[in-house]
């Protein structure tokens, strides 16, 4: 069967799909040889699963192996086009099947994370007596995505990116499977690269690159054969890098819900932990998936003050700035200013005293702390204010000579919340309190 004709109806990756384990490609921490699941699946004793984990890493793919291999019966639907009333349909046929003919059913839910929370509760009666055995795929974090009580009742297992050994295997088996057809070696280097660890990516783009390059009679230092009747089975096919690189020009991120989250911690962790290079990396790759800069500029303005804060005072006006310019210019050039910014704050003196002086005092607060205002710091608008004490013993700072009304007590007890660093712009602060009080 040539995998490569376009009359078959599929993408190539459908037709690629792998037949047994010996086919599927990655994922060996949960399907290797010995693994848990991999048991599970060859005894036929599967219960609820969750596979998560980004796009063409082989879900679905092992999704329909368990299909091949259970004697249970297999009935698949996606969560972006079924509905509640085809669940009821599945399930009441699924307790028939079980009442009558002693068999169990697996339902594969792709795109689980896409069903509502009620939808997603009308499976829980019959994932826990048993009816069904539920095996929901996502892209997203299920944590995020799936309701806890399906997440209690089911295992769940990460698949990973594949890596560039993978990639290149997932490419070698797609042409093993039709002579005809070859690759240039640093063809198949760039598209393992650029489809990022996704296996569909790379079968689209070979699918692509195959469907639109033409076959070229192999050179022969002999005399000219005839074709053989019925087809160009003596033409070749020869992927460049020239036609790779047309047929998957952008290189896969996985960028959903969850990678957001991750790669947004990183990069506020790395701004604080002074790494330059590291924040201008995790910043490059945001802006790559075309996160929005808006998103991006307000971390950024949240740095410069729980991270930053007075050791550098600066960084809250560069932040600051990089927030209304990105609000107003967007990308391309949004990028410069958010690199400008990040880089700043990466690279500024850090302290949190600011951070720690506020939380300080709202935990006190909670706790039931309440003191009063003293009368010396009130304001007395009106005369009878005055005649009632308001504002009496009020000392005014500039009327001393270092403006500092030193026995002025400002916070009855005596609580002390701010305390300077020491680092940066703090260490005037410091001296200058320091100072003060002396």
């Amino acid at each position: 069967m040539d995998l490569f004709k376009s009359d078959f109806g599929l993408p190539l990756a459908k037709r690629m799909a792998p037949q047994d384990f010996a086919e599927f490609v990655g994922q060996e921490h949960i399907i290797g040889e010995g693994r848990l699941l991999r048991r599970a699946i060859e005894a036929d004793r599967l219960n609820s699963l969750i596979f998560s984990g980004p796009p063409g890493t082989g879900k679905t793919a092992l999704a329909n192996l368990i299909a091949r291999k259970t004697q249970a019966d297999f009935i698949q639907l996606n969560a972006v086009n079924s509905k509640v009333s085809e669940l009821r349909e599945v399930i009441a046929k699924a307790k028939e099947t079980l009442a009558y003919q002693q068999r169990r059913t697996i339902l594969f839910l792709d795109e689980i994370h896409r069903f509502n929370k009620a939808q997603q509760d009308a499976l829980l009666p019959d994932v826990e007596s048993g009816a069904i055995i539920l095996i929901g795929a996502t892209t997203e974090n299920p944590y995020f995505g799936v309701n806890p009580a399906l997440i209690s009742r089911s295992q769940i297992f990460e698949f990973k990116a594949l890596n560039e050994k993978e990639s290149l295997q997932i490419i070698a088996n797609c042409l093993a499977k039709n002579p005809q057809v070859s690759m240039a070696a640093d063809a198949q280097k760039h598209l393992a690269v650029m489809a990022g660890g996704d296996a569909r990516k790379i079968l689209n783009a070979i699918d692509l690159a195959m469907l639109t390059t033409p076959p070229v009679a192999p050179a022969s230092p002999g005399p000219a054969q005839d074709e053989p009747p019925g087809g160009h089975s003596s033409r070749q096919i020869h992927l460049t890098l020239g036609i790779i690189e047309e047929s998957i020009q952008k290189k896969q991120l996985v960028y959903d819900e969850s990678a957001h989250y991750d790669i947004i911690s990183a990069f506020i962790k790395s701004m604080r932990g002074s790494d330059p290079d590291a924040t201008v990396y995790w910043l490059a790759k945001m802006i790559y998936a075309g996160e929005d800069p808006r998103f991006i500029a307000r971390r950024i303005v949240i740095c410069a003050s729980e991270d930053v804060g007075n050791a550098d005072p600066l960084a809250l006006l560069v932040a600051n700035a990089c927030l209304t310019t990105v609000s107003e210019i967007g990308y391309p050039e949004a990028r410069l200013t958010l690199a400008q910014a990040a880089l700043y704050v990466a690279t500024a003196p850090k302290s949190n005293a600011s951070y720690l002086a506020i939380n300080k005092a709202l935990d006190d607060l909670k706790s039931g702390l309440d003191i009063p205002v003293p009368k010396y710091l009130l304001n007395a608008v009106y005369a009878q204010e005055k005649k009632q004490g308001k504002g009496s013993g009020y000392q005014y700072a500039h009327d001393f000579p270092k403006g500092f009304a030193r026995d002025l007590d400002f916070l009855p007890g005596g609580r002390q919340y701010y305390q300077p660093t020491g680092r940066g712009y703090e260490k005037k602060i410091q001296d200058w309190l320091k100072w003060l009080k002396e």
